[in-house]
């Protein structure tokens, strides 16, 4: 297994699906906001579905989608060893057959995907913009992730509605602080929102996730806000029993 491990590496696993991924804390570990945007979409299972991540880092929600579908997943992700990475991971589990790793720019997605072609699409965008005088990591790689230095909001949404049929479904995990923008956006492109989640730290603290569903083309209106998800019981540094779940699985 170490020969798929490049320096510092390290092979870590979501237990709850038995998914094994490789990861560099020096280049892009996945963090909770990937393991609850997985279990958030609603993954068609069909064989014929196609689904796509954008912003895909080391590969982490397409892998953690995998065992939900018979589908094929493309992941977009624009950094070289990010996406190397992805690549030794989707080899790492036998998923050549299902999972396809695109190292690109996210505007050229339509050069690898066709419009009007997807059932779904998931992303973690960058959650900072990228203003001039805001400080960043040193870190390339994790700026690149962090903040909107290679993409923004509405170029992600514009790819999003040129890539899905009509009725297609994108899923988001952004910063409550920028959802109204976030709204704005998706519904500037036609992906109309349809479900919000809110994600807690532990009760009596500010949300510091939120969770979002929005259908190409769908009608205004009909938001939906689903009950929270609280990540520590109250008063304790323990999972709740949610989250113990979605990590481990049932009966851990």
């Amino acid at each position: 297994m170490n020969d798929f491990l490049k320096e510092n590496e390290r092979i870590d696993e979501l237990y709850s699906n038995e998914v094994k991924i490789i990861q560099n804390p020096n280049v892009f570990s996945f963090s909770l906001d990937a393991v609850l945007l997985a279990e958030f979409a609603k993954v068609p299972a069909k064989a014929k579905s196609k689904i796509v991540d954008l912003c895909a880092g080391n590969g982490a929600v397409g892998l953690f989608m995998s065992h939900k579908t018979r589908g094929k997943i493309v992941e977009v992700e624009l950094q070289d060893k990010l996406a190397d990475m992805a690549q030794r991971s989707v080899e790492l589990n036998d998923l050549t057959n299902k999972i396809t790793i695109v190292n690109d720019d996210l505007s050229n997605a339509f050069e690898h995907i066709d419009k009007d072609s997807v059932d779904m699409i998931t992303c973690n965008p960058p959650y900072f913009p990228d203003i001039k005088s805001s400080k960043k990591n040193p870190n390339p790689y994790l700026a690149i992730a962090r903040h909107e230095i290679t993409t923004n909001l509405s170029s992600i949404l514009e790819i999003c509605e040129g890539l899905l049929k009509t009725n297609g479904k994108a899923f988001f995990v952004y910063r409550p602080d920028r959802l109204p923008e976030l709204i704005n956006v998706m519904s500037d492109h036609h992906v109309m929102p349809k479900k919000l989640q809110f994600v807690y730290p532990r009760m009596g603290k500010d949300a510091n996730i939120v969770l979002i569903e929005g259908i190409k083309s769908g009608k205004k209106g009909g938001l939906k806000v689903l009950p929270p998800i609280y990540v520590y019981k109250e008063n304790s540094n323990e999972y709740t029993s949610y989250i113990r779940e979605v990590l481990y699985g049932k009966n851990k």
